[in-house]
């Protein structure tokens, strides 16, 4: 019943989200004489702020000035790539970023996306709202997002490169795993793991806590709803956007109340400039997509209660996900000193389980003061990270320096015992001792002038 009683509460609110905007324009209309009035900047700051907290959040768009083209598409996923096509766009190495499907759209890592334009030419997952998806398109597991990223490896391949923000990293590494356990020849030739929850054993957040405190019954009684009339996935289970976007929100509710007093009061003031920005990112942080039950549930009972991955115990459609089966695929792990999210050597364990990828294709970065979100967007990312992550990439294209062969150490000398004739010996000798002659002294006494010498190097 919470889904129905949510959106019925959205639709009372209209009329007073009606008047409030409608207030506002009022108070900001110039040939209005009471816009000039001392409160007035008041009043439409605070009609503002209801219009806003009562909003639904449409999906944003990228808007990062350059062409957008659906490459891939199947109804719970489609592949965007940016940029026209061109023999200078196709000469750059391929980036896929696979975007979290955790309640946001793929729209929060637009700074990601527009850090590597110019490098790389980059696609990304674009999940679709569950809510927008008919129940007869069928179910849409782990399982079934693992199949989507082999599919999209080999789609996108030859030599592609990954990078998975945060939640993707458990399926990418599986994905990757299966396929370099049946010696698929698309592999990726590198995945960057950024802020992902591998092993939440290591430094377990309150995330991670609550997942062990509650147990998967309680997720599955509390948090799957069913989408209501007016959606095309009506009937469809799923766990709604705007619990998830509760459960983030009150994480750091102190933070959120903080910077909506000073959006209030930057509106009072007419710094515009600022309002912008918090305009900019919670229109942003608002958007939120529901995720299909089934998704959502396999994913806490497997990462954050079983600890599946690291354990060896997670399967693919009943086949052993392994790890060490991955030897190809070079993997790349960032991590934030501060994130309250995904602790410190969540990600890392990946490395750590890859046992049989040589340490020269692995590599390992923590951001010192960055918390969950700064490890793929915002400064640091851009000065720091962003540099680290091409040189990586780059590295993983370079074909393998051919070993040296090893050199086998010549074995030690064999003595060899010879002994003096009877002939040879004085009666007042001493008994006959042996003579001690090492193999190479006796072979320089017998052999022929053109023989070769009897040591082989291995």
């Amino acid at each position: 019943m919470l889904y129905p009683l949510y959106e019925a509460g959205h639709l009372m609110l209209a009329p007073m989200r009606l008047a409030a905007e409608v207030t506002r324009l009022a108070c900001e209309n110039p040939f209005n004489p009471l816009a000039y009035a001392p409160q007035s900047r008041t009043v439409a700051a605070g009609c503002e702020m209801f219009e806003r907290a009562t909003r639904v959040y449409a999906k944003p768009a990228f808007g990062l000035g350059v062409s957008e083209r659906i490459v891939w598409e199947r109804p719970f996923c489609r592949v965007i790539a940016f940029g026209e096509p061109s023999a200078a766009l196709e000469a750059k190495p391929k980036l896929l970023i696979v975007a979290p499907m955790s309640g946001h759209y793929a729209t929060l890592l637009r700074g990601t996306v527009e850090a590597f334009l110019d490098s790389h030419q980059v696609f990304i997952t674009d999940w679709t709202d569950a809510r927008q998806v008919p129940v007869a398109a069928g179910r849409f597991g782990l399982d079934d997002y693992i199949d989507t990223c082999i599919a999209l490896f080999a789609a996108l391949g030859p030599d592609l490169h990954v990078a998975a923000v945060c939640q993707p990293s458990v399926p990418v590494l599986a994905a990757i795993a299966r396929m370099e356990a049946q010696e698929h020849p698309l592999v990726p030739r590198s995945a960057v793991l950024m802020g992902g929850p591998v092993d939440t054993r290591r430094s377990p957040t309150a995330v991670n806590a609550l997942a062990q405190e509650k147990g998967f019954s309680w997720f599955e009684r509390h948090c799957i709803h069913t989408v209501p009339p007016g959606y095309p996935g009506v009937g469809r289970a799923v766990y709604p956007g705007f619990l998830q976007l509760a459960g983030f929100m009150g994480m750091n509710l102190e933070r959120h109340r903080d910077a909506h007093h000073a959006m209030f009061d930057h509106l009072v003031r007419g710094d515009g400039d600022s309002a912008a920005r918090h305009r900019a990112f919670y229109d942003e942080y608002l958007a939120v997509m529901d995720l299909t039950a089934e998704f959502y549930l396999e994913t806490i009972e497997s990462v954050f209660v079983n600890h599946d991955l690291p354990r060896g115990t997670l399967r693919h459609h009943g086949e052993p996900v392994d790890l060490g089966a991955i030897r190809r695929c070079h993997l790349m792990a960032i991590e934030g000193e501060k994130d309250d999210i995904t602790g410190l050597g969540q990600t890392r364990a990946a490395l750590d389980l890859a046992v049989n990828l040589p340490e020269a294709a692995k590599a390992y970065h923590m951001q010192p003061g960055a918390g969950h979100y700064g490890i793929f967007n915002g400064s640091r990312f851009r000065q720091d990270i962003v540099p680290l992550m091409r040189g990586f990439m780059e590295r993983s294209l370079r074909p393998a320096a051919p070993r040296p062969a090893p050199v086998v150490p010549a074995p030690e000398p064999h003595p060899i015992l010879l002994r003096r004739g009877p002939a040879a010996q004085a009666p007042d000798v001493a008994p006959e001792r042996p003579i001690m002659l090492p193999v190479p002294v006796l072979a320089e006494r017998h052999r022929a002038p053109e023989a070769i010498p009897q040591r082989i190097a291995l």
